[in-house]
């Protein structure tokens, strides 16, 4: 994973506020959305989703980690779980016995680690805290632990009431069913302080398309916070820079990289290939079918006819192609800047490089669970993310959302978003302002893939699918503020995620575009990490900021 120096980066950073004439922070403490989020889920059911306030800091070119309990300099260097806990506990005052370390790697001179709040044995879910490393030095730490002591009101470790005695009752009000999963029981911190026991599940109904981690109460059986891990937004396809279907189709010979996917893009094992539109990143079919495109000797080719409804067998086809080559692209040039098998990503097989295997992306095309929309799941590292792409019915004929690639690289990158912050959990981008935060990464990707020259255009989400010019956000992303008004301070008071995304993303879109004023623009940013053009450096400081965040970052 090629990495750019720490200070670079915080420097680079910096360019985002200063890209807005207005430098204030743009939230009243009464309006923030920074540590919940109201959903109304299942059977009209709301939930208020908390997350205690998360803290970061960051140490310039670092400060030294304090040696773990025992640990002597004559001895070899602390492991990474030893050095975690020894860090939270000289920072935050707690005990040992209330930090467990839950993951973490090493990555050439930088280390990082996730770990959680711990009472009696039992982890928090939404007390946790991250730290990284340069060097042997640390250099970010954030954290959203909460002050536990004697008088505090903390429910008892051991439940009142079986897992499987809540389950019907979640179910119901999920409008789902539990998914097999294994349960665990874990604390939560509910938003007036006290802490309480909970099972923890997930409950899913794919027809309806939502998937859910439930906290049910295990002395009360209530159900008292959830998480949402639904994101709502030679093959003849769509090349990854041409944004939407009327920039035409071409056939590409061998389009993988083989340095994120050593087998290809056909095989799990390097041994059998498939002949199907399924491998090693993702396997890509027709709404809810099992069963893939498949195509004699991987010529995957046939062409999209927008004269046609994307019903017809030849638009199937032609639109799942384009899809399993989007979703392994965007996995093969993430993977070039540091969404690896150890960050989390997505992958069948990890080729023993660390995480967990087993978890490829499900490509579901022309889903039947809704229109005029997309979405993208991300469960935990090790369960397979689950996108949606949907029919839109703006036009007659009708338009396949998976033929403009700003779409389905909006909802991979939820995917790489969800994972990198947090330390795999998908639990980490949960809150009003943090995932308001992913849809603007997320628009902030298809606008990357899609720039061609130093010359940087304005940037139009979905223009094609809903045949307008403006697409299907407020304003074209644009440097000229008479095209885009947004600005840092427009995000006051906004309530809508998407909203907050275009804020967010108009800010990265400048950012970007100052930096490849600065630093010019590389043609083969895809598959080169290693120069250090401003749309590469740009890049590089997108995906490096999310494994140094906090879990639910904030606007600030």
């Amino acid at each position: 994973m090629a990495s750019f120096n720490f200070n670079k980066l915080l420097s680079f950073l910096l360019i985002a506020l200063y890209t807005s004439p207005a430098h204030t922070a743009p939230w009243p403490l009464h309006e923030r959305h920074s540590t919940y989020r109201v959903r109304h889920v299942g059977r009209r059911l709301e939930v208020k989703a908390f997350h205690p306030r998360s803290t970061f800091q960051t140490f310039g070119k670092g400060i030294d980690q304090p040696s773990p309990k025992g640990f002597t300099h004559s001895s070899s260097a602390p492991a990474l779980n030893d050095s975690a806990i020894a860090f939270v506990q000289s920072q935050i005052g707690v005990d040992a016995a209330q930090v467990g370390y839950r993951t973490g790697f090493t990555e050439g001179s930088g280390m990082f680690a996730y770990v959680n709040q711990l009472h009696g044995g039992v982890a928090f879910a939404n007390a946790v805290a991250n730290i990284a490393w340069k060097d042997g030095k640390v250099v970010a730490f954030g954290s959203s632990f909460v002050p536990i002591n004697s008088t505090s009101n903390i429910a008892n470790s051991k439940p009142t009431l079986d897992v499987n005695s809540v389950l019907p009752t979640a179910e119901a009000a999920l409008d789902g069913k539990f998914n097999g999963q294994p349960p665990t029981l874990e604390y939560l911190v509910n938003e007036d302080g006290s802490v309480a026991l909970t099972h923890v599940f997930q409950v899913e109904n794919e027809t309806a398309g939502t998937w859910f981690e439930a906290f049910v109460c295990a002395h009360t059986g209530r159900l008292l916070s959830v998480t949402d891990f639904v994101a709502h937004a030679s093959y003849t396809v769509l090349p990854i820079h041409k944004e939407t279907f009327p920039e035409g189709q071409e056939t590409l010979t061998d389009p993988q990289d083989t340095v994120a996917s050593p087998f290809g893009w056909h095989s799990t094992d390097g041994k059998t290939k498939s002949t199907s539109t399924s491998g090693n990143n993702v396997q890509a079919f027709v709404g809810k079918q099992v069963s893939t495109q498949t195509s004699a000797g991987q010529n995957f080719n046939v062409r999209y006819d927008a004269t046609k409804d994307p019903s017809v067998t030849s638009n199937k086809a032609a639109a799942t192609n384009n899809a399993f080559y989007v979703i392994n692209t965007v996995h093969d040039f993430t993977y070039r800047y540091g969404f690896t098998e150890k960050t989390f990503n997505f992958q069948d097989y990890n080729f023993g490089k660390g995480g967990k295997g087993g978890d490829r992306v499900l490509m579901s095309v022309q889903d039947s669970s809704g229109l005029d929309n997309a979405n993208f799941a991300t469960p935990p590292d090790g369960q397979s993310g689950k996108c949606r792409m949907y029919i839109w019915d703006f036009t007659n004929p009708r338009r396949d959302g998976v033929l403009e690639n700003d779409i389905p690289v909006h909802e991979m990158t939820h995917g790489v978003t969800n994972r990198m912050t947090g330390g795999g959990t998908g639990r980490c981008l949960q809150t009003t302002e943090a995932r308001g935060l992913g849809e603007g990464w997320s628009d902030a990707m298809a606008d990357w893939v899609s720039q061609k020259s130093a010359t940087v255009p304005d940037f139009v989400a979905g223009s094609w699918i809903t045949n307008r010019p403006r697409g299907i956000r407020t304003y074209p992303y644009s440097t000229d503020p008479n095209v885009n008004p947004l600005r840092y301070s427009s995000a006051a008071g906004v309530t809508e995620v998407h909203k907050i995304g275009e804020v967010w993303a108009n800010m990265l879109h400048n950012v970007y575009a100052a930096l490849v004023a600065a630093r010019g623009f590389s043609t083969t940013a895809l598959t080169n990490p290693d120069t250090a053009e401003g749309n590469v450096v740009f890049l590089h400081l997108f995906l490096d900021a999310l494994l140094l965040q906090p879990c639910n970052p904030t606007c600030e």
